[in-house]
């Protein structure tokens, strides 16, 4: 079985692949340049520092707390951040953050989430901000995909059947699909930006808001 929770060390030399049916690249910046192909959608969250973000859409600068989904494009600065590569789903340019203080959506145990980057279409990949309050013992719990988080601020720690693995600033994570697991916070409150490779939620081409707020006039009903 894979292991429950895995750290990665976000640094140049990081490029670790998570495989089945939703396969994804994770890697990193650390005071250097990282070229991205354009082989799916790259979702990228800056640690600390500046960066700045080129693509075909223009440059763009990145400060801490931001995040982005785009194509292509080159990430370098002296900062660090994190790059997420869902492979093979083509999603939306969107540039957004810094974070908030806590999530707009409830979430389980009194934590708090905000869906930072949408999924264009029900089953696509999202990123997601994750807010655990100072003092939370989370529900034991399991996801159906993997997940791929970076702490972007506070402490705290994950506690699996494997043990407990401390998480503070800076860290990155991956959690295996089906994996049991839970956060836990004392004193300090913990924020986790986190990468879905899926979603099951989200607009069809039969269920939008364009199309929900169109009415079709019946024919006979209007002016003749």
């Amino acid at each position: 079985m894979p292991t429950a929770f895995t750290v990665l060390s976000a640094t140049p030399h990081l490029c670790h692949s998570c495989s089945g049916p939703h396969p994804t690249l994770v890697r990193a910046w650390r005071g250097s340049e990282l070229l991205l192909e354009p082989e799916g959608t790259h979702f990228s969250y800056t640690i600390d520092g500046a960066a700045l973000l080129q693509t075909s859409a223009g440059h763009f600068p990145l400060g801490p707390g931001m995040y982005a989904s785009f194509a292509d494009g080159v990430v370098h600065g002296a900062g660090s951040g994190l790059v997420v590569t869902r492979l093979g789903v083509r999603g939306l340019f969107q540039l957004g953050g810094p974070l908030e203080a806590k999530g707009r959506l409830r979430y389980i145990d009194g934590c708090t989430d905000s869906l930072l980057v949408s999924p264009p279409l029900r089953g696509d990949p999202c990123l997601n901000h994750l807010h655990i309050p100072a003092g939370t013992r989370q529900t034991r719990h399991t996801h159906p995909s993997v997940r791929v988080g970076v702490i972007a601020r506070g402490q705290g720690r994950c506690v699996t059947p494997e043990g407990e693995h401390p998480l503070y600033t800076g860290l990155v994570f991956v959690i295996a699909a089906d994996a049991l697991h839970a956060f836990f916070t004392d004193e300090a409150s913990l924020d986790v930006v986190v990468y879905h490779p899926d979603s099951d939620t989200g607009p069809t081409h039969e269920d939008h808001p364009m199309i929900n707020r169109t009415l079709v006039e019946r024919a006979g009903s209007g002016p003749s």
